[in-house]
């Protein structure tokens, strides 16, 4: 059993060394930076190692790998896309009402409203929107907190910025005429 482990290990440190260079390059390509290249390649090879199982784990033909690279940098494209939008969404609404935290606002109309519409969330947004913008938390620090996934407290998070979002801009309307 050790012997063909350390065979099938022997393998794919061969098969790396002779096809992970040019894999590596592909994925460069496709991402624009060496270090999200690497990671695509990491994820490819984890992938690939799960794919290889019904032919005992040998390492994969070369056209797999460079499909595998190719959607796994696909992926991370569109997860980066998605990040940039939400980030891009969070700078506005804090450019937007970047003066609410200041206490010398407290009597500032904006600011009520804000303050108003953030109390007329449900407690699940406002206590994500306070964690965040209050005490400064990571996602993944609210997660553990409120004992969800990071990926919910940033999913709630988004999703209350989105609320405050569109009540400030009716209020605004309103106001405005």
């Amino acid at each position: 059993m050790k012997r063909k482990q350390q065979q099938l290990a022997d393998q794919w440190k061969s098969w790396l060394a002779s096809e992970g260079g040019r894999l590596l390059m592909y994925a460069r390509q496709r991402t624009g930076s060496l270090e999200e290249a690497e990671d695509v390649l990491q994820d490819s090879l984890i992938r690939l190692w799960g794919y290889q199982e019904e032919r005992a784990y040998r390492p994969p033909d070369v056209p797999l790998a460079f499909s595998v690279v190719r959607l796994v940098a696909m992926d991370a494209g569109r997860k980066k896309g998605r990040r940039k939008k939400r980030d891009e969404k969070v700078i506005q609404f804090h450019d937007y009402d970047e003066h609410w935290l200041d206490p010398a606002m407290e009597e500032d109309e904006d600011a009520l409203m804000l303050r108003e519409a953030v109390e007329g969330l449900s407690d699940k947004l406002r206590e994500v929107v306070s964690l965040k913008v209050w005490s400064g938390l990571t996602f993944a620090e609210i997660g553990e907190v409120l004992k969800i996934s990071h990926n919910t407290a940033a999913s709630r998070y988004r999703y209350a910025l989105e609320l405050l979002q569109r009540e400030l801009g009716h209020l605004k309307e309103a106001r405005n005429g």
